[in-house]
Protein backbone atom coordinates (compact mmCIF):
# COMPACT_ATOMS: atom_id res chain seq x y z
CA UNK A 1 0.00 0.00 0.00
CA UNK A 2 0.96 3.45 -1.17
CA UNK A 3 2.03 5.98 1.75
CA UNK A 4 1.16 9.55 1.97
CA UNK A 5 1.20 12.26 3.91
CA UNK A 6 -2.41 13.19 2.43
CA UNK A 7 -4.40 9.98 2.30
CA UNK A 8 -5.59 9.23 -1.54
CA UNK A 9 -8.69 7.44 -1.46
CA UNK A 10 -10.04 6.50 -5.10
CA UNK A 11 -13.66 6.33 -6.27
CA UNK A 12 -15.00 4.44 -9.48
CA UNK A 13 -17.86 6.45 -10.85
CA UNK A 14 -19.79 5.44 -13.40
CA UNK A 15 -22.71 7.75 -13.18
CA UNK A 16 -25.01 5.26 -10.90
CA UNK A 17 -26.69 6.22 -8.05
CA UNK A 18 -24.14 3.24 -6.46
CA UNK A 19 -21.22 4.87 -7.41
CA UNK A 20 -22.57 8.52 -6.13
CA UNK A 21 -23.07 6.94 -3.04
CA UNK A 22 -19.56 5.78 -3.22
CA UNK A 23 -18.42 9.10 -3.74
CA UNK A 24 -20.37 10.55 -1.09
CA UNK A 25 -18.96 7.89 1.73
CA UNK A 26 -15.39 8.76 0.67
CA UNK A 27 -15.39 12.27 0.61
CA UNK A 28 -17.00 11.70 4.57
CA UNK A 29 -13.67 9.59 5.14
CA UNK A 30 -11.79 11.85 3.25
CA UNK A 31 -12.80 14.43 5.87
CA UNK A 32 -12.06 12.23 8.42
CA UNK A 33 -8.90 11.24 7.76
CA UNK A 34 -7.53 14.57 5.70
CA UNK A 35 -7.73 13.24 2.69
CA UNK A 36 -8.64 13.55 -0.98
CA UNK A 37 -10.69 12.30 -3.04
CA UNK A 38 -9.93 11.15 -6.69
CA UNK A 39 -13.24 10.13 -8.63
CA UNK A 40 -12.44 7.83 -11.58
CA UNK A 41 -14.19 7.15 -14.65
CA UNK A 42 -13.63 4.37 -17.36
CA UNK A 43 -14.23 4.77 -21.11
CA UNK A 44 -13.93 2.00 -23.69
CA UNK A 45 -13.82 2.77 -27.48
CA UNK A 46 -17.09 1.60 -29.19
CA UNK A 47 -16.37 -2.01 -31.04
CA UNK A 48 -19.74 -1.09 -32.87
CA UNK A 49 -19.08 0.02 -36.45
CA UNK A 50 -21.99 1.89 -36.31
CA UNK A 51 -21.66 4.02 -33.14
CA UNK A 52 -20.81 6.99 -34.40
CA UNK A 53 -21.04 8.99 -31.02
CA UNK A 54 -23.50 9.62 -28.16
CA UNK A 55 -25.92 12.37 -28.54
CA UNK A 56 -25.66 15.23 -26.51
CA UNK A 57 -28.10 15.82 -23.78
CA UNK A 58 -28.93 19.41 -24.02
CA UNK A 59 -32.32 19.72 -27.11
CA UNK A 60 -30.38 22.75 -28.42
CA UNK A 61 -27.03 20.81 -28.96
CA UNK A 62 -26.86 18.53 -31.77
CA UNK A 63 -23.38 17.65 -31.73
CA UNK A 64 -22.26 13.93 -31.02
CA UNK A 65 -20.07 13.68 -28.09
CA UNK A 66 -16.83 11.24 -28.49
CA UNK A 67 -16.95 8.48 -25.58
CA UNK A 68 -14.11 10.23 -23.86
CA UNK A 69 -16.10 13.76 -24.10
CA UNK A 70 -19.42 11.92 -22.80
CA UNK A 71 -17.61 10.27 -20.04
CA UNK A 72 -16.02 13.40 -18.99
CA UNK A 73 -19.44 15.20 -18.74
CA UNK A 74 -21.40 12.34 -16.68
CA UNK A 75 -17.90 12.01 -14.26
CA UNK A 76 -18.49 16.38 -13.84
CA UNK A 77 -22.47 15.65 -13.51
CA UNK A 78 -21.89 12.92 -11.00
CA UNK A 79 -19.74 14.55 -8.75
CA UNK A 80 -21.74 17.53 -8.58
CA UNK A 81 -24.64 15.58 -7.92
CA UNK A 82 -22.97 13.68 -4.92
CA UNK A 83 -20.97 16.11 -3.66
CA UNK A 84 -22.84 19.79 -4.45
CA UNK A 85 -20.79 22.85 -5.43
CA UNK A 86 -18.26 22.74 -2.01
CA UNK A 87 -17.43 18.78 -1.35
CA UNK A 88 -15.15 20.16 1.70
CA UNK A 89 -12.43 18.11 0.36
CA UNK A 90 -10.09 18.27 -2.17
CA UNK A 91 -11.56 16.20 -5.20
CA UNK A 92 -9.95 15.33 -8.28
CA UNK A 93 -11.71 14.26 -11.48
CA UNK A 94 -10.00 11.57 -13.86
CA UNK A 95 -11.55 10.02 -16.89
CA UNK A 96 -9.08 7.27 -18.53
CA UNK A 97 -9.48 4.98 -21.16
CA UNK A 98 -9.72 1.22 -20.17
CA UNK A 99 -11.78 -1.49 -18.75
CA UNK A 100 -13.50 0.00 -15.53
CA UNK A 101 -12.06 -2.78 -13.23
CA UNK A 102 -8.30 -2.20 -14.80
CA UNK A 103 -8.15 1.32 -14.81
CA UNK A 104 -9.06 1.01 -10.66
CA UNK A 105 -7.17 -1.67 -9.88
CA UNK A 106 -4.27 0.75 -11.63
CA UNK A 107 -5.46 3.44 -9.90
CA UNK A 108 -5.39 1.97 -6.71
CA UNK A 109 -1.71 1.62 -6.35
CA UNK A 110 -1.05 5.60 -5.85
CA UNK A 111 -4.10 4.73 -3.08
CA UNK A 112 -4.68 4.58 0.67
CA UNK A 113 -7.90 3.02 -0.27
CA UNK A 114 -10.60 2.70 -2.88
CA UNK A 115 -14.12 3.04 -2.82
CA UNK A 116 -16.58 1.69 -5.34
CA UNK A 117 -20.42 1.05 -5.46
CA UNK A 118 -22.40 -1.98 -5.98
CA UNK A 119 -26.09 -2.26 -6.72
CA UNK A 120 -28.71 -2.67 -3.50
CA UNK A 121 -29.66 -6.64 -4.29
CA UNK A 122 -31.23 -8.18 -1.17
CA UNK A 123 -30.92 -11.65 -0.55
CA UNK A 124 -29.08 -14.66 -2.21
CA UNK A 125 -28.39 -11.61 -4.81
CA UNK A 126 -26.57 -9.63 -1.90
CA UNK A 127 -23.72 -11.89 -1.34
CA UNK A 128 -22.94 -11.04 -5.07
CA UNK A 129 -20.91 -8.41 -5.89
CA UNK A 130 -20.76 -6.66 -9.21
CA UNK A 131 -18.44 -7.95 -12.15
CA UNK A 132 -15.95 -4.50 -11.43
CA UNK A 133 -16.40 -4.28 -7.98
CA UNK A 134 -15.85 -8.17 -7.68
CA UNK A 135 -12.19 -7.79 -9.59
CA UNK A 136 -11.40 -4.76 -7.67
CA UNK A 137 -12.16 -6.20 -4.78
CA UNK A 138 -10.11 -9.37 -5.74
CA UNK A 139 -7.07 -7.48 -7.36
CA UNK A 140 -6.26 -3.72 -5.59
CA UNK A 141 -3.45 -3.27 -4.18
CA UNK A 142 -5.01 -1.09 -1.29
CA UNK A 143 -7.83 -1.58 1.08
CA UNK A 144 -11.44 -1.59 -0.72
CA UNK A 145 -14.10 -0.67 0.37
CA UNK A 146 -17.54 -1.74 -1.24
CA UNK A 147 -20.44 0.70 -0.27
CA UNK A 148 -23.84 -0.68 -0.18
CA UNK A 149 -26.73 2.00 -0.65
CA UNK A 150 -27.74 3.60 2.42
CA UNK A 151 -24.33 3.78 3.91
CA UNK A 152 -24.05 7.44 3.88
CA UNK A 153 -27.71 8.21 5.73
Amino acid sequence: MAQFDEPLIVVGVDGSSHSKEALRWAAGQAKAVGGRVDAVMAWEWSRNPFDLGVPATDDEDTELLTAEEAARRMLLEAVGDALGPDPGVPVTKRVVQGPPAQVLVEASEKASLIAVGTRGYGGFKAAVLGSVSQQVVQYARCTVVVVRPGATA
